[in-house]
């Protein structure tokens, strides 16, 4: 596979998602718009708490390519974080006490200043998330002491296992997905990730293979680790169940597939005012690999940069970014539907 730019296809230009998005009408099914879903619960407009998370995607390069990729990452992206972009995130840090830092992409090792930035972060004291896609640890040799180095600075380890077999995973993610994953954790267990009292966090993410929501969060969690432990060996500490929101290569297959109307339908009829007000992008702040500020990394995708006027990194204000509404639309439903969805899992 390549990725939508690659192909020359239309889905790969924010502005058209958006118009995908914004239609009244999907397949003759009417889709209330989300900001006045958010005004019926008294969330509109949606305000910011204080931010927790500083999320940043350090490229787009990637050594998958996943059907449901909401980045459209691939090994034919060559967008990449520079150091000094990455420079201008730790000034920014150092103004402010957020306390964590989600680095995300492509596949963010892939970066060749990715562990610098590593190094100077934990220097600055701050807890390191690392969205690593596992098949990365394995791709290469140069990866291969990747479970060390997460270790020797701390890092928390949040990867995506789609499921704990192969036919699924593979299905969603590439031919042998699963086999390196697994590979990859037993690499991660050995040097302590998910093992209990080492403090060493491993986190698995659950994405759904098909057009509906993800099921129990705690049911699909204690089915994970029975199936990965009695089949592997392998521990982990919590799984995340992420709904799939209907942005670039999960949109592009809800629409070749014909079930746009159907999967906006349930996410719609799913409205869950609790999650709506625990959406993470009102802690969090995502910068682009360019150094753009979003209120979350599907934002980012669609281009909805913050409702502010600071919106690159190098004029980071904490004050001013506090102030601002937070930029909705309609993908926003999926993060909003049933238990909720975010980077850290259920928020309701």
């Amino acid at each position: 596979m390549k990725s939508l730019k690659a192909t020359g296809n239309e889905l790969a230009d924010p502005a058209f998602q958006l118009t995908v998005l914004r239609s009244e009408q999907a397949e003759g099914a009417h889709l209330p718009a989300f900001h006045e879903k958010m005004r019926t619960v008294g969330l509109f407009p949606l305000r910011p708490v204080a931010a927790g998370v500083l999320q940043i995607n350090v490229g787009k390069m990637c050594n998958q390519v996943c059907r449901h990729c909401h980045v459209d990452a691939g090994p034919d992206r060559k967008e990449i974080m520079t150091r000094e972009t990455m420079q201008l995130c730790l000034d920014a840090l150092a103004q402010t006490d957020i306390p964590t830092v989600d680095l995300t992409g492509g596949a963010p090792e892939m970066n060749p200043d990715f562990r610098w930035f590593v190094e100077q972060l934990h220097a600055l004291g701050r807890h390191i998330i690392v969205r690593c896609n596992l098949t990365i640890i394995v791709a290469n040799k140069k990866y291969y002491d990747l479970p060390e180095f997460f270790r020797a600075h701390g890092v928390e380890v949040v990867s995506s296992l789609p499921f704990y077999n192969a036919k699924t995973t593979d299905r969603q993610r590439g031919d042998g997905v699963f086999d390196d994953s697994i590979k990859a954790l037993k690499m991660l267990n050995a040097v302590g990730y998910g093992q209990e009292g080492s403090g060493l966090k491993l986190n698995l993410v659950y994405n759904p293979n098909g057009a509906f929501l993800p099921g129990s969060q705690k049911g699909l969690q204690d089915q994970f680790k029975r199936a990965l432990s009695k089949d592997f060996g392998i521990v982990f500490n919590e799984l995340y169940a992420i709904t799939n929101i209907p942005v670039s290569r999960y949109l592009d297959f809800l629409l070749e597939s014909g079930n746009y109307a159907g999967y906006m339908d349930k996410l719609v009829t799913a409205f869950n005012p609790s999650a709506a007000a625990g959406v993470m992008c009102r802690s969090t702040i995502s910068v682009s690999w360019d150094g753009y500020l979003f209120d979350c990394d599907f934002n980012q995708m669609l281009d909805l940069k913050v409702a502010s006027a600071v919106q690159h990194i190098r004029d980071f204000d904490a004050t001013a970014l506090a102030e601002r509404a937070v930029v909705i639309n309609q993908h926003c439903y999926g993060c909003t539907a049933g238990s909720g969805s975010s980077c850290g899992g259920a928020t309701a």
